[in-house]
């Protein structure tokens, strides 16, 4: 591997929102590790060394048991002499009386105060915490963060261009196939001319040029085009700003041959020159004979 592999070591206070943040790394495209013993991590280098196809890890480390501490401690000191990895450590941390609480509300066992009281397991986890904390590069009090504020600060620290944190799936389906249930939004475009009459068309799809430019001769359909794209350009910024990873735009005719995968093809090489775009095709393979056409 030509540039240093980025291990980004996730860790800090029980319940200070190690969940959030694992997550948040596996949608910015990191390979994610939770609480991998220290003993097994070596043979894990040298795999990902040998593989090449591994360039971003989130290392989760916390203190569930205590035996690995010591172990961990020497690991992240090597780490740091080795050329081959570009390490950072994040510490998650929050106030006693926020870790409290959140211990309160989800009515869990802390895990260094298994039987005694949960003040003192968290006094002993700060302690044991320390030296790691001092070695840091970025530490995130979460006391006042949501999770959707915690995202958004990885985000800002961590995301690159080669990241794939935000992504628009454009997708074309057929109605009498059923509607996909993971779209955010959904067009039915059976308004639109059928190119299914069309005898010469009939066995094309809207991936073939002359079905493809039939679709788009109507003028109904340049004037839905331009009214989609200008809500689309107005809406999907929003839903980045609201912390979503992707947005899926399912467009649908009744088959899922002609109509819905000219408009989708359109539409998602329209958005690609400003977002990461995948187009997808459900039901363009499919054929079912029906008193419906499609």
């Amino acid at each position: 591997m030509k540039e240093p592999l980025k291990l980004v070591v996730i860790t800090g206070m029980s319940g200070a929102g190690k969940t959030v943040a694992v997550q948040s790394f596996e949608d910015l495209g990191y390979f994610c590790i939770d609480n991998m013993p220290p003993t097994l991590l070596p043979k894990f280098w040298e795999l990902v060394r040998e593989s090449g196809k591994v360039n971003k890890v989130a290392l989760v480390i916390d203190l569930r048991s205590r035996a690995f501490y010591d172990e961990i401690i020497e690991m992240l000191n090597n780490l740091g002499n080795d050329n081959f990895i570009d390490t950072k450590i994040l510490f998650l941390d929050a106030s006693d009386g926020e870790l409290v609480a959140r211990y309160k509300e989800t009515r869990r066992s802390h895990p260094l105060a298994m039987e005694g009281r949960l003040m003192d397991g968290i006094k002993l986890e700060r302690d044991l915490l320390s030296d790691i904390r001092a070695k840091a590069q970025l530490v995130v009090d979460t006391s006042k963060l949501t999770p959707r504020q915690l995202r958004e600060e990885i985000f800002h620290n961590f995301e690159t261009s080669e990241s794939t944190a935000f992504h628009v799936e454009v997708l074309s389906f057929g109605f009498k196939y059923g509607l996909p249930i993971d779209a955010d939004i959904v067009m039915d475009v059976r308004f639109l001319p059928n190119p299914y009459y069309i005898p010469e068309l009939k066995k094309k799809t809207g991936l073939d040029k002359p079905v493809y430019d039939y679709v788009m001769r109507s003028a109904k359909t340049e004037s839905f085009y331009q009214q989609f794209m200008a809500l689309l350009e107005n809406v999907i910024p929003g839903y980045k700003e609201e912390g979503k990873s992707s947005v899926t735009i399912a467009i649908g005719c009744t088959g899922g041959q002609h109509r819905s995968v000219a408009l989708a093809k359109r539409i998602g090489d329209k958005l690609a020159s400003i977002y990461p775009v995948r187009i997808s095709h459900r039901d363009v393979k499919r054929r079912k004979e029906s008193s419906n056409r499609s």
